[in-house]
Formats: structure tokens, C-alpha cells, sequence
């Protein structure tokens, strides 16, 4: 089976509680997204790494505070998060929550051809359900991974994934790699 590993938004301004747009206890997370990051470089498994890009004058920052500038600190991944030259990572800049805008990211499931994704990241009831909703629409078997995934409304994040496995998703409690 070709798995393809969908790391969302796994980054500083997200992450540690020094960033921009911190996600309450996201840091919680990084010892399993450092585990997902090494298990696919080790076994070869591809990973597009979905990433805020904004300009400085976003029209996003009339809805949120300014976060993942291009280009400056917080818009980085951390060392965990990073495949090395061992891996098969594709970094996929987005200027909007739904990654599926970025006219870079069919042709890339595309070329990847996979069997079967699984989806880690923040946020759950954000950009994460944005990347559940378009990658179960290729028809493939999607698996979220609860214990590397940070939700900001507990409330929404259930109703995520209600809706995530009531369209043939799949949730793991936890990281089985």
C-alpha cells in the first residue's frame, strides 16, 4: 500500500506557546509529529507538509492576528516536523485555510498516486477538517491521527470528526508508527 503522510500546519506560530496564533497545548503533540516525522523518512513515506504562508497585509488577519508570515520566525517548522534529506517531504505553502486552494496540491496526490493518507496537524475544526473534507473526496482511505492532531474548540473538533467518520474516515486514538 501507498501511504502518504498530510502533516498540517505543524508550525511554530501554531505550536509553542511563544507563537503568534498559539494552539493551547499544541506542544503536547511534537513528540508524536518528531515519531511520524522519522518513522517516514526511515520507511520511505512520502509527507506533504501544508504550511501558512501569509503576506503582511493577508486579508486572513482581518479574521485572525497576524501568524506565519513568509519569510519570518514563526512561520517555520520545527526541527521535529523536518524529514532531512533522508525523507520524502514536499512543503506545500497556503495562503488560506482550506490547503485545497493551492493549485500546487492535486497535481502533487497526483504524482504521489497513494493508496491511503493519514492526516496529523492543527488545527482539527480548521484547516486540518479542510484537509480531511478534500483528501476523503479522492476516494482513498483516510485515517486521522488523534494523538498528533490539536484541536482550539473541543466542541467543534468532536463535530469534525463526527462528520469525518460519518463520510468514511477513520480515527486512531494513537499513532500506531
Amino acid at each position: 500500500m501507498n501511504t502518504v503522510f498530510f502533516d498540517v500546519d505543524t508550525q511554530l506560530d501554531f505550536l509553542y506557546p511563544a507563537g503568534a496564533l498559539y494552539v493551547p497545548g499544541a506542544e503536547a503533540i511534537v513528540p508524536a509529529l518528531a515519531r511520524l516525522t522519522t518513522y517516514a523518512a526511515t520507511h520511505g513515506i512520502p509527507i506533504i507538509s501544508t504550511m501558512d504562508a501569509h503576506s503582511p497585509a493577508d486579508p486572513e488577519f482581518a479574521a485572525w492576528p497576524h501568524h506565519c508570515v513568509a519569510g519570518c520566525l514563526g512561520q517555520r517548522k520545527p526541527e521535529a516536523t523536518l524529514a532531512g534529506p533522508r525523507g520524502r517531504q514536499h512543503f506545500l505553502p497556503k495562503q488560506h485555510v482550506d490547503c485545497f486552494t493551492s493549485s500546487a496540491l492535486r497535481p502533487l496526490l497526483e504524482e504521489l498516486r497513494a493508496d491511503h493518507y493519514v492526516v496529523y496537524g492543527v488545527v482539527t475544526e480548521i484547516c486540518v477538517r479542510h484537509a480531511l473534507k478534500g483528501l476523503l473526496a479522492t476516494g482513498k482511505p483516510v485515517t486521522l491521527l488523534a494523538d498528533a492532531t490539536k484541536e482550539l474548540d473541543p466542541a467543534a473538533a468532536r463535530q469534525t470528526l463526527a462528520e469525518f467518520t460519518a463520510a468514511g474516515g477513520m480515527v486512531s486514538a494513537s499513532t500506531p508508527y
